[in-house]
């Protein structure tokens, strides 16, 4: 049986075991417990710590006092050569060598399986991200729903749930009834073929600075998308000659992120469903209208407006396409979950949404969440596509790919494929930068962090892993099994650490996956990028003890196994050699 931290005992896990003793309430179940342990931030607080302050509400007594219950009754198994009550913390240390025989076989048995489980097997989980809005380019702004959405779609799959990642284009609105405008007025039929979206997201830009001097030009703007949406040939062939423009662009920046979707099916894509949907809200009395006349739904909660499902002039929204896109995903995929990675700005409109739908009687309406994240800033300002102060995604890549070119010209001239690993560490630094934030804290965009090769940065956790490929190649034989291993050699303070990290990798993606949160990899990669540096400096592994070399290159080949797993998961490559 496998403990929360990947340690496996014969008897229950340790995990279980402090559960048991504790003699739990109703209100937690044993796998919630083992879910609360945590490794300590300081030394001397034991490798694993359960905080008790949970179960001191179930218990009724002080965090202290069921501390000490545990580790007064608790019946170490051979893992375990130590615990300890400290501050309302049950603390645990473990043997290295038996967690060695635990581990390291099961990784080198699972290999690309490690931290794998069955747990949504039969279950689908939809996600929402990514979603730029046709005619505009590829920002910076963009690129933090796609990379968290690509990422929580690979931890997901992990766990054994089948993924629908679904890319909701802005494809719709009244933005196009601004571009349709903008395009009459000054737009260039060469420009248009030679830099599509550069012009566009031009003429954009020109629209609202116009219209600061010209407001008739917002009337126009939504005349023209009322004609799109009665179907106009004109309107409807230039929003079909933008969209495929669009397209195209997006395809291309998304093949060199890695990213693909199961379904592109945007705001447009649901423009059928409105009109019926529409009048079963009106059916059922949810919908009326408004002294301005416009179609209105009460969301039934007193601190919050109500939703605009259809203006005066007849045009919807994109409230009224998200409520026909989550009955057609529900319809479609029958998700046990439905996730929407978008920006934290959508908060107070997916509040809505998700009250109207259950007004609307749908029990899965509990089953959607929206996972949001932070702004992303340039200069402590907050990117606007309307003002023109948006950062494009190629150009930030293309930077990236050009500094690693000229790092691995000046250390590693004859390095084979130095374009093809210059793009991969390129585009990896600009995706880790992303999710090696937590993702509801803003996000400042800085050039010397994005681009930075040391530290803790995409580029170094590529580095260790080529590093790790580096050593398993000086070795030159076969990598040794545990059989043919004595792990109980690994006793050094720097082999414990790495097996113990590697112990908790399981339960990393766990969180992960339950917090949707990639940062989580992120760091965990970082601390054992971080302790094998450590161990290589201070641990001879090829030129050593004779007897310890097995183990030593057995663990370092673990580790670049986890590595390579775990890089796949945030969405970064693994190159061999840099």
């Amino acid at each position: 049986m496998q403990g929360s931290n990947g340690v496996r005992d014969e008897n229950p896990s340790l995990f279980q075991r402090s559960v048991r003793l504790a003699r739990l309430g109703k209100s937690l179940r044993p796998e919630q417990v083992a879910e609360l342990y945590e490794t300590p931030n300081r030394k001397g607080f034991g490798d694993s710590a359960l905080p008790c302050f949970l179960l001191s509400k179930d218990l009724k007594m002080p965090p202290p006092k069921v501390a000490e219950q545990i580790a007064d009754s608790f019946d170490a198994p051979a893992s375990v050569i130590r615990v300890q009550a400290i501050s309302g913390y049950f603390n645990v240390w473990y043997d290295a060598g038996t967690v060695a025989q635990s581990v390291l076989p099961m990784i080198a048995e699972s290999g690309a399986k490690y931290g794998s489980s069955a747990e949504g097997a039969g279950k689908t989980i939809c996600m929402d991200y990514s979603h730029p809005n046709i005619a505009k380019p590829f920002g910076v702004g963009h690129l933090r729903s796609t990379v968290i959405g690509h990422s929580l779609k690979r931890i997901l799959e992990k766990l054994g749930y089948k993924t629908a990642g679904i890319n909701h284009l802005g494809d719709w609105g009244t933005q196009f009834g601004t571009l349709i405008v903008a395009f009459r007025e000054w737009g260039s039929e060469e420009l248009l073929a030679s830099k599509p979206i550069q012009h566009l997201f031009d003429i954009y830009v020109r629209f609202h600075d116009e219209e600061k001097q010209h407001p008739e030009l917002k009337e126009r703007a939504r005349a023209e998308f009322k004609k799109l949406e009665d179907g106009d040939p004109a309107n409807r062939a230039m929003w079909q000659r933008f969209r495929d423009l669009s397209l195209a662009e997006f395809d291309r920046v998304y093949k060199r992120l890695g990213v693909s979707f199961d379904s592109y099916a945007g705001e447009a894509f649901y423009e059928e469903r409105l009109a019926p949907l529409i009048d079963r809200l009106q059916k059922l009395g949810l919908a009326t209208v408004g002294e301005d006349g416009a179609l209105v739904i009460d969301v039934g909660e007193k601190d919050q407006p109500p939703l605009l499902l259809r203006k005066a002039d007849g045009a919807t929204l994109y409230a009224t396409r998200d409520l026909a896109a989550a009955e057609y995903r529900h319809d479609t995929y029958d998700f046990a979950q439905c996730l929407y990675i978008v920006g934290t700005a959508q908060a107070l409109h997916f509040r809505q949404l998700f009250a109207v739908l259950k007004r609307m009687g749908y029990d899965w309406a509990e089953r959607m969440v929206h996972v949001e994240f932070g702004w992303v800033k340039f200069a402590d300002t907050m990117m606007s596509t309307r003002k023109g102060n948006i950062i494009f995604l190629d150009d930030v890549i293309g930077e990236a790919v050009q500094l690693t070119r000229k790092i691995i010209a000046e250390h590693n001239p004859g390095l084979e494929d130095a374009d093809a690993v210059a793009e991969s560490v390129g585009v990896g630094a600009v995706v880790f930068w992303m999710l090696s934030v937590k993702r509801q804290k803003d996000v400042n965009f800085n050039w010397d962090e994005v681009l930075s090769f040391d530290g803790r940065t995409g580029p170094y956790l590529q580095y260790t892993h080529a590093r790790l490929c580096s050593l398993m190649a000086k070795w030159g034989r076969p990598i040794p099994g545990a059989a043919d291993a004595d792990l109980g050699r690994l006793h050094t303070d720097e082999e414990r650490q790495l097996l113990l990290l590697l112990a908790e990798w399981p339960r990393r993606i766990r969180q992960a996956a339950r917090q949707y949160e990639p940062q989580i990899i992120a760091a965990s990669l970082l601390d054992m990028a971080q302790a094998y540096n450590t161990f290589y400096q201070n641990v001879r592994i090829l030129d050593g003890d004779p007897a310890a070399a097995p183990s030593r290159i057995l663990l370092a080949d673990c580790l670049r196994q986890v590595f390579e797993n775990g890089l796949y998961l945030l969405g970064l490559s693994a190159p061999k050699r840099m």
